[in-house]
């Protein structure tokens, strides 16, 4: 096996992007911005569940809001639980809401979490996940300069995995969601696609991510949220990233 690969899934390489992101201001303000996001939506959406992040990895969701379970299929110090999402280990009708950020590309069998997720929601609860895109930029990014796959081709939802991060499909989300979307909706009738919106498609790359050098200081980082605005009529073509809302009816 790849030395590098291999490395990804390591506790210790997972305990290392967390640092990386919390030592980088401008790359923080993009977590900060995501989880307040989630919070803000579950905080206007009734329900008493509970709310589960998974794959909470190198994130800080539980400092923006300290009521979600965090959890990894790493065990982590981190993180309140260690578990995958294929088989959670809660009851149903229980939770509130998922979520996840830059998790379900990388989960082998998404027809076994969406099952769980089907089985753990309470009716109105959701799965809030933050994704990659699939556009005509985000193409040419991930596939030329991503180290994880990105193939919109491929007919299966699953992919044989060696690890946790070092297997992927970023394709997965526009698969499932959107060329897939009738299947998914046999499937789990239980489950339905609320929102599906394009977004970042610049302070991502300017930040840096997780293994290059911020390209701007955090100073700027109101002015690219203001050019991203702007460019919202092109987000379909341009967009790095999705947040997808998956609504249990």
């Amino acid at each position: 096996m790849d030395n590098k690969i291999s490395h990804l899934d390591l506790p210790e390489t997972t305990l290392e992007h967390r640092a990386i992101i919390l030592r980088k201001p401008f790359l923080k303000r993009i977590y900060v911005d995501w989880y307040m996001q989630f919070k803000m939506y579950c905080m206007h959406h009734k329900g008493t569940g509970k709310v589960v992040e998974i794959g909470s990895g190198g994130g800080f969701l539980k400092d923006i809001f300290p009521e979600v379970i965090t959890s990894d299929i790493l065990q982590l110090p981190v993180c309140d639980m260690q578990f995958s999402a294929e088989k959670m280990p809660f009851e149903d009708n229980s939770l509130k809401a998922i979520f996840m950020l830059n998790v379900l590309h990388h989960i082998p069998n998404n027809e076994a979490f969406l099952s769980e997720a089907q089985r753990t929601l309470q009716s109105g609860g959701c799965i809030y996940m933050i994704e990659p895109a699939t556009t005509w930029f985000s193409k040419f990014i991930y596939k030329n300069f991503h180290h994880e796959p990105f193939d919109e081709t491929v007919q299966k939802w699953d992919f044989p995995s060696k690890g946790p991060l070092s297997d992927a499909n970023g394709a997965l989300p526009y698969i499932i969601f959107k060329r897939d979307i009738q299947r998914f909706n046999q499937l789990y009738p239980q489950l339905e696609l609320h929102s599906l919106r394009y977004h970042t498609p610049l302070k991502y790359l300017l930040s840096g991510g997780l293994s290059k050098p911020s390209l701007l200081p955090a100073f700027l980082y109101n002015f690219i949220s203001f050019i991203e605005k702007m460019l919202t009529p092109l987000m379909p073509r341009i967009a790095l990233f999705q947040t997808i809302i998956v609504r249990k009816k």
